[in-house]
Formats: structure tokens, sequence, C-alpha cells
């Protein structure tokens, strides 16, 4: 059987039939690829959704929950946790029973948990339902790729994996738009809501036309293993989270951040040395794939991208709402210019890649130095007075460089690998972007923080000249404490430390002008070394990916077969 090319034709699969890859599948459901990335997309996009949609609701769950910002703050961290920790286990879980079954499993259990947090009736509730759809995001993120590796050649998987990068392009234009409108007009529940409807079409699509491939033999998942790694990637992932609102310090009693990391990291240890000793029986993580160099390569370039990405949205998110004072949602149109950029060009490095015409390898490389330089741009042309469309064309050039890195990235990190494996790289590869991103908001976090404790001091040293002499040290003790307080988004972080009780009039005025400018020229000066890191990590990543071999090693053996083929002279027969 192979699988069709076709929008619109359809193979019959009778029991027991293998695809176009070779891969056994079960029942008889036509193979009909679009359909099937429709499905796939619908639960991407509902878990992409969903990250971005909930940041905009954070003021009115701190109002109507009575929660404290802390507490709403884990609405996000425990969504999160649950996601990284547990998407390789949850890749090897589709190896295991089938991708498709997971898949239906995990799409249900976030469709559930949306509902069950929209109803939700404390914070307590609330975080555990959100741990709950992380869960179910978790199990669902990874089985696309081996459906796809399963069902579509290297050649065909092109218009697959652009589908994928325009669907992240909506979830992130959508999310402070779409979030914005739902809460203000409906309310916080509501950005719950409305994904039940979506992940009921999902499930009835999924049910109807998702074949139930099964890539490989049937394996043992390692208990031990899958405790040992998840609890390992929870302590980590929680103490990067979690470290910069502690001050990296102590959290309770003998608990600390670094206790919890070093934690983490041991646990993690003792999960790879099991690894080694289980590689000749069933590990949970097979350490074969890594062999393939190209698979590896990407896994890094995934992690920076995962890195980069965070690292650059991170800081231009405060600067547009804490510096330009612009609403969440105005700031999410503004850089919605990035993600319909990155759309329009996945769309066009996916033709391109399924054409064959151009190596996936060299569009791979110049999106990710296009969006270095777009990057650059933006950093080159910030200033703390500039006009919110001045970043526009950097935003627009990194758009198009992050839309020519998902097709090729994901087509090289399967070109090669074995759809037995499918799963459990999938859930190598989304795990090593989620950590990317996590690793950003940590580090980057702390240095975007202690520069601007530094510049905000110096800042204020130069503008403290032009306010009266009886508030002029007032306002740097103010300064010194707004730096110290972290970064909070929003307009006049600044201005509520540096404002002395008692002081009113024109002379508040006054100080609150000063503390506008100091902040203003302060976090631009902060913000400007802060993205230079990203822009590094991703120009090293471009540099990694001239170590990838132009041709996949299947293609370079056909054509070194065929070439032999053409050279074998039969010998001439002897009298």
């Amino acid at each position: 059987m192979s699988a069709t090319t076709s929008s619109t034709a359809a193979v019959e699969a009778p029991p027991g039939v293998r695809t176009a890859n070779g891969v056994l599948m079960f029942g008889n459901r036509p193979v009909r690829p679009v359909l099937i990335m429709v499905v796939f997309c619908l639960g991407l996009f509902m878990t992409l959704l969903d990250i971005t949609i909930v940041n905009i609701a954070i003021p009115d769950l701190v109002t109507e929950l009575r929660a404290s910002l802390e507490t709403v703050l884990w609405v996000g961290s425990a969504y999160s946790l649950f996601y990284a920790a547990l998407l390789i286990t949850a890749g090897r879980l589709g190896d295991i029973i089938g991708p498709r079954t997971v898949f239906l499993i995990g799409l249900s259990l976030f469709t559930v948990a949306s509902l069950a947090s929209g109803l939700a009736q404390s914070p307590g509730q609330l975080i555990a339902f959100r741990g709950a759809q992380g869960l179910g995001a978790a199990l669902l993120a990874p089985q696309g790729l081996p459906i796809i590796t399963s069902v579509l050649k290297p050649e065909q998987r092109g218009a697959a994996f652009a589908a994928t990068g325009i669907m992240s392009g909506l979830g992130m234009l959508l999310g402070p738009t779409l979030g914005g409108f739902v809460v203000t007009h409906f309310g916080w529940r509501w950005i719950f809501f409305i994904n039940v409807p979506i992940g009921i079409i999902a499930a009835v699509l999924a049910f109807a036309f998702m074949p139930d491939v099964r890539p490989g033999l049937r394996h043992r998942l390692d208990l031990m293993g899958v405790a040992l790694l998840t609890v390992g990637l929870l302590g980590v992932v929680f103490g990067l989270i979690e470290g910069e609102r502690y001050s990296w310090g102590t959290i309770s009693g003998i608990l600390s951040i670094p206790l919890v990391l070093v934690a983490g990291g041991v646990f993690l240890g003792l999960f790879l040395w099991r690894q080694v000793r289980l590689q000749s029986g069933e590990p949970l993580l097979p350490f074969g794939m890594f062999r393939d160099r190209t698979f590896t390569v990407m896994t890094l370039v995934l992690l920076a991208a995962g890195f980069a990405m965070v690292g650059v949205f991170l800081p231009i998110t405060i600067y547009y709402q804490s510096v330009l004072g612009l609403s969440a949602v105005a700031a999410g149109v503004v850089m919605g210019v990035q993600s319909l950029a990155m759309m329009f060009a996945s769309g066009i490095a996916g033709g391109a890649g399924g054409s064959g015409k151009v190596s996936m390898k060299w569009v791979l490389f110049a999106g990710l130095v296009m969006f270095g330089v777009g990057v650059l741009y933006i950093i080159v042309v910030a200033k703390a007075d500039s006009s919110k469309w001045a970043f526009v064309p950097g935003l627009l050039v990194s758009g198009i460089g992050m839309g020519c890195v998902w097709t090729p990235l994901f087509g090289l990190a399967t070109r090669d690998l074995d759809p037995a494996q499918a799963g459990v790289a999938s859930g190598v590869l989304d795990t090593l972007q989620e950590f990317g991103s996590v690793l950003a908001t940590a580090i980057l976090g702390a240095v975007l923080a202690n520069r601007l404790t530094a510049d905000l001091a110096l800042e204020a040293k130069a503008t403290v000249g032009t306010l009266p002499g009886g508030v002029q040290q007032s306002f740097l003790d103010g300064m010194a404490r707004a730096g110290e307080g972290g970064i909070r988004v929003g307009a006049g972080q600044a201005s509520e430390f540096a404002v002395q009780s008692g002081v009113s009039g024109s002379t508040a005025d006054a100080i609150k002008a000063a503390a506008s400018h100091t902040f203003a020229s302060g976090f631009t000066d902060a913000m400007k070394p802060t993205m230079v890191v990203p822009v590094i990590v991703i120009l090293a990543a471009a540099v990694a990916v001239l170590t990838v071999r132009p041709k996949g090693r299947k293609e370079t053996e056909a054509q070194e077969a065929a070439l032999l083929a053409a050279v074998d002279v039969p010998e001439p027969a002897t009298a």
C-alpha cells in the first residue's frame, strides 16, 4: 500500500496492511493525509492557544478568585511542569500502544480538564486542572510525528511540517488578541470553555480518520525509568521556573531552589545510568537514534530555537507593555506581525522542501541566520521612546526566519529515523524545545533583572538633578527598590516606589515623570545586551547545521547502488 499524495484520494487499509514506509496499520480506515493533519493541527492549536491566552486573564483571576499574584502564576507553571516532564514518556507510550490511542487519550483529557478549569471555584482547583491540561497536552503533542513518518515518505512531509508551523504562528497570533476579546466580553472562564467544542470536533475526526499505525514491535514500558525521568524533570523544571521568584534561595525551611535543582539532576543521572544498562533490552530512551548525526544536531537546534524564541519574546513583551505602556492586546497585535510572517514563510518552506529542488539544510541555515539578523535590527533601533511600529522590520525578518526553520528542522530530524522509535524521538524533540524555553525564562529573566537593577541606578543618578533637593534621596532609594523588586509587566512599576508618602501636587507629578523616564531608559539599556544572548545561541545553531549531510542515508545508499549497477559490466563468456 502507498500513502496517497492527493488531497482527495484515499486508499483502503484492510487489517494488517503496511503503509508506504512498511509500518503496520490496523483497521479499515482510509489513509487521508490532509484529514490526518487537520486533526493533529486542531489538537496542536488548542495547546498552543491555551499557553498564550491564559496570560491575558491573570488580572481577572487575581480579582475573581481572590488569590495572590504568586498563586495565580502557578496556573501557568502547573501546566508547564507536567507538560515538560512527561513528553518523552508519552512519546514512548505511543510507540507501545499506538500514537492514535495515546493522542485520543490526551485530547480527551485536555478537553475535560479545560471544562473543569472553566468551572473551578478556587485557585487550588484551577491549578490542579491546569496540571491535568498539561498532562493531556504532553500525551497528544508527540503523537503527530510518528503518524507522519509512518504514512508519508520523507519527500512528502514538507506540507505536513509546514502545517504545524502555520498552526504555531496562528496560536501565538490569536492568543493575546482572542484572549483579550474573550476576557473582556465573556469573562476569564471562557478562555477554557473555548477549548471544549474544538476538542470534541478533533476527537470525532481523530476517531474517524486517524490511522491506527503500530511503528515497530510491542514494547514494555520501563516504569522505573518513567519514575526517575519524571521526578528528575519535575525538579529541574520547577527550579528553573520558580528560581527567580525565590531569589534562587530558600523556599521553605531546608528546602531551597539549589537543592531542588541538584536533586532533579541526581534523578536524571540515575535515569541515564539505568538507560545505559537497558540498551540491550527495552529502554525508555533508546540511544540508537542519537547515532544519526543529523537527528542529534536537530535536537540541539530545536533546543536553541526554543531558547531564542522565548529569549526574544520575553523582553520585547515587557518593553511594549512596561516601557511603551501598551495593553496586552495591543502588544499582541504589534507582535502578530512576526507570527503572520512565520505562517507565510512556513507554507513556502514546506513547498520548497517537498519539491526536492532546494536542500532543506540550506533553508534551515538561512532561516536561523535571518532570525538572528531580525533580532539584531531590533537591538540596534530600540530606544526608550521608540514608536510601537519601530521593530516591525526586525519582527518581519525574524518571523520569516522562524518560518523557514520548523519545516526543514523536522524534515531533517525524521529523514533517516526508524519509525519504531518515532514516538520517543518526537518526545525528545518536544522536551528539548520546551526545556530551551524554560531555560531562557530562567537565565535571561535573571540576566535582565540584574541588568535592570544596575541600569536603573545609573539612570536615576542622571535624572535626579531635575527634582527638588528634598526628594532626591528618596527618589534614588525608590528606584533602587524598583530594580530589586524584579520585573513585572505593566506601566508604572517604578513610580509606585519613587513617590514618597505625603508628597503630592506638582512635585509628585515630577517624580512620576522622572521615574517613568528612568525606568524606560533603564529597561531599554538592560534589554539590549540580554537579547544578544539568544542571537549568539541561534547563530551557533546555524553553524551546527553546516555539519549535517545534505542528503539522507537512504538516498545516498540508493544513489550508490544505482551507480554501482550502472558501471557493473558483465564479464565476457569464456569459450
